[in-house]
This record gives structure tokens, sequence and C-alpha cells, in this order.
């Protein structure tokens, strides 16, 4: 996403803490939701499944942080950079990096990053990971080519957005924020200009960034008190109301062409001079019924009291009627030219973990073989017929923390416990070696994930799996080639597999 540009973008709560702990519990829940059921997780619309990223993988994609990739940066009140990235399917990011007193609890920050990223919808530049590394905090969400809200109004360089989009940009962004709503997530931290973006369409997205709550990074409307909703002045809490009352700046932003304050926008409301607000530069192509429409829709927004102000799903209701152009592409209303830059397909289609291994989803990986357990291993354990000594118990037990520790994400001693039962050499498994590969690979060990990986194939010849784990470590060692070529024989011996299931 091409990022917030001010130095608002992040909030101040105080919650009681009584409040923390169950929101703590609520967000445990949704949490294992989620690691319990990764399919519901996926892929969906083009959208990559949320993930965990490496911090490796995020300093290639954006060319080690390199200050060219720097797409905004916050203020001082907000220290934070966006940067785009490309992963290496070709995938445009967004990476949001953080300095550690910004979130200091790692694990309130992960909590934050799941609960949003569970968010999918097409009004959002939704989010798809988040990096917590030592003192690193990292969000990773769509990139967003077109630039913000802000720069069309208020930074245009060879036409101004004309009133039909102004129409769509407040309905999409009413449906994102009444989207929100429903699926728990009620609460927008300063909710702005530079928080509306434009994707490789041209349609307008609601930034993912403003849905987490960071209580270290800057004050929740930074940019200038004039345009803070008034009970927050009181409390310095963020509501659902707050949020509309922002949402009523926007709609301003989108009358005027100008960032003007609520309550100068309200002065020439009362006066009832409506078509004072409107931006010269639209040269009265537009509707002065609509235009009326949408003023009255704004001051109910900017009411003073909480109770007074439209909920989102009022906000749409109102809005759909006035929309016109439908069939016209966002881009050509926005006067741009529409990006497309999508990754090749494969030419074979792929398995989800063929797709993971393609994108580099190390965590999809994980959560594959994880699911997977040991079901690959049938017919291909070599167990000798020696009496069941302490020995044997010993090394089916090592097998069985190294799962345990392979679960819980503890490489390392996954490695060691893997490697105890692999020494003994008394049962031959390839998913322990597919498993210890991965391991080795979320421990930046490429050289080992290879070997495992080979030792998987020699163990079971047919099996995809050890030809994905090779194509990972490959990618890892930038044999790129060789990594494509192995890619191409594990999606072969899937199609293979998958006939031989048909016939």
């Amino acid at each position: 996403m091409g990022g917030c540009q001010s130095s608002s973008c992040f909030t101040i709560t105080h919650p009681s803490d009584e409040d923390d702990r169950e929101k703590e519990k609520e967000k445990e829940v949704e949490r294992q939701e989620i690691e319990d059921a990764p399919l519901r997780y996926s892929e969906v619309g083009g959208i990559p499944a949320f993930a965990e990223f490496s911090l490796s993988d995020l300093r290639a994609a954006a060319s080690n942080f390199s200050p060219e990739f720097i797409v905004s940066e916050g203020g001082e009140k907000a220290p934070n950079l966006v940067y785009k990235g490309r992963l290496p399917d070709k995938r445009w990011i967004a990476i949001k990096k953080f300095t550690r007193m910004a979130w200091p609890d790692a694990k309130q920050f992960a909590d934050e990053a799941w609960g949003v990223g569970k968010l999918r919808h097409p009004r959002l530049a939704n989010l798809i990971g988040y990096c917590c590394d030592g003192d690193e905090r990292l969000l990773v969400a769509e990139y967003m080519p077109n630039e913000t809200l802000a720069r069309h109004l208020f930074h245009w360089e060879k036409q101004t957005i004309e009133w039909a989009m102004r129409l769509r940009v407040a309905l999409y962004i009413s449906e994102a924020l009444e989207y929100c709503s429903n699926e728990g997530r009620p609460l927008y931290h300063d909710l702005n200009a530079y928080r509306v973006l434009f994707d490789q369409d041209g349609d307008p997205r609601l930034s993912c960034f403003g849905l987490m709550k960071n209580s270290r990074d800057g004050k929740s409307y930074s940019t200038n008190l004039a345009y803070t909703p008034p009970e927050f002045m009181r409390t310095g809490r963020v509501t659902k109301e707050s949020v509309i009352y922002s949402y009523g700046t926007v709609l301003l932003d989108l009358l005027s062409g100008k960032h003007i304050p609520p309550s100068h926008a309200l002065d020439v409301i009362r006066g009832k001079n409506t078509l004072l607000l409107m931006d010269s530069h639209l040269e009265g192509k537009f509707s002065p019924e609509e235009g009326t429409e949408v003023v009255h829709l704004a001051s109910r927004c900017l009411q003073y009291e909480p109770k007074e102000r439209p909920n989102a799903a009022e906000l749409v209701a109102a809005l759909t009627p006035l929309q016109t152009k439908r069939d016209v592409p966002s881009y050509l209303l926005l006067g741009i030219k529409k990006q497309e830059e999508a990754p090749p397909s494969p030419q074979r289609p792929l398995s989800p973990l063929g797709d993971a291994c393609s994108r580099m989803d190390l965590t999809a990986m994980h959560q594959i073989l994880v699911m997977t357990h040991y079901k690959d291993d049938e017919g291909t354990n070599e167990l000798s017929f020696q009496e069941w000594t302490q020995q044997m118990r010993d090394m089916l037990e090592a097998r069985k923390r190294g799962d345990i520790a392979f679960r819980d994400k503890d490489f390392k001693m996954a490695i060691d416990c893997y490697s105890q039962f692999i020494d003994v050499g008394t049962m031959v498994s390839p998913t322990v070696y597919a498993r210890r590969s991965l391991s080795h690979l979320l421990c930046d060990q490429p050289d080992a994930a290879l070997r495992d990986a080979m030792q998987a194939q020699c163990v079971h010849p047919e099996w995809p799996t050890a030809f994905y784990m090779q194509a990972a470590a490959l990618t890892k060692l930038d044999m790129h080639n060789d990594a494509a070529d192995m890619l191409k024989e594990a999606a072969a011996l899937e199609e293979k597999r998958q006939r031989g299931r048909g016939s």
C-alpha cells in the first residue's frame, strides 16, 4: 500500500485492566482458531494467507530496507516507515517497520496482527503477514501502487478527481468500515485521506494499518486537534462513533478538495451556503442535489454528540443510491493507466504445499506439514525386526519430542530431537527428513535443508514433498533455475499421483 504519509498513523488508547484481560482471552481463542484451521485462512481471491515472515525474507524483498524502497515516512511522533518490497513470486508488498519502543510487548504485537490478519475484503488493503524478530516489529500488507486519496485530492498534477469517483471513494470506504464493524473490528485509528489507497485497478481501499491498536506510537489524532472527535479530547479513547466522526472529515475532503476544519465546515452548513464547500476544480460538473446529500451526510457524521452520528451501515445505505457511472472502471475515472503485473500462472495446478513453496511461504509450509503428520510415510518405513529395546523406545521418544517442538515452532529443538532419531538408524522416515529440512530453512541453514530434502527423496523417490523441500532450499541458495525445475518435477509427481487415485 502506498502508505500513510502523515504523522497520524497510529493511536493511543487507554483500556482498563479488565478490558485488557478480556481482550487477551478473545485474542488467544482467535489465534488458536487460526492455527487449528489454517485452510480457512488460505489464499482468498488472490490474497495470500496471513503468515509470519522471517526478517531475512523481508530484508530481501525490500533490498535490505534500502531508502529507495521507502514509500512513506512517519514524523517524529510516529517513528515508522513503509517500504515496498517484492517477494520471490514477484508479488509486491508493503512493509511497515516500527521501533521496538512502539510495540515493546512482542506477544501483543503478534496478537494484534493475527486479529487484523483474519480480515479479508476487497475494500481493504489487506494485512498478509507480520514479523517479530528481536527488536524488529514489521507488518506486511498488499501493496497499493496508485498513491493515496490525499495525493489525488490535494497534490494532483494532471487532473483532479471527478465527482463520480469521489462518490465511489465515499461508498467503498463506508463498505470497508461496515465490514470491519460486522467482523468485530469497529475501531479504526485516525481515519483520514492518507489512509485511503488506490489499487492497481484504481479502486479505493482502506489501509489495514489503521485497524491495529498501538498504545505507544504517537497520538490517535496527531495531525491537528481541530480534526479530533470531541469525545476523544475528554476520554482519550477511540470509539466506533469516533471513527464515524473521522469519516465525516474525509467526506469534507472529498467535497472541498481541501482539508477543512470541521468547525469551519459546520458554520458554512448552518449558514445554508453548502455550495461554498464544493471544490472549485470540479467546475460545476456535479449534481447540486447529490452535493447537498453528501454535505448533509457529512454534517451528521460531525455531530458533537456521538449518539447522533450514523453508523457504517447507514452510511452505505445513504451513498449507494448516489452512485453514477457504475460501469466505468475506477482507473478511468481516476485518470490513470491500469497497472497489470500478475505473476505467471504455473503450468500445472499446484497443491497447497506446492503453492506455499512457490511463494516461499515457509509458515504455510510448516502448517501443512503439521496437518499432514506422518500419513506420507505409509509403506516407506524401514523398521528392523529387532527387539523393542530401551534404545528403540528412546528413539521414538526423541521423534515425539521433535514433533512437539516442530509444532510449537521451536525449530532448533526440533533439529536436535530429529537428529537423535535419525542417528540411531533403526527406523527411516521421509517425513522426519522433510520436517528437519524445513526446520533448517527456518533457522537459515539452507545447505543442511537441501541435504535432508535429498535424503527424503532417496527414501521415497516419488514423493512430491521431498521435491518441494528441495525447491525451497534451492531458492534460499539463490539457485532459482534449479528450484524451478524441482517445482515442475514435484507438480508432475502430484499430477501422476492424482491420476493414479482417479483410475
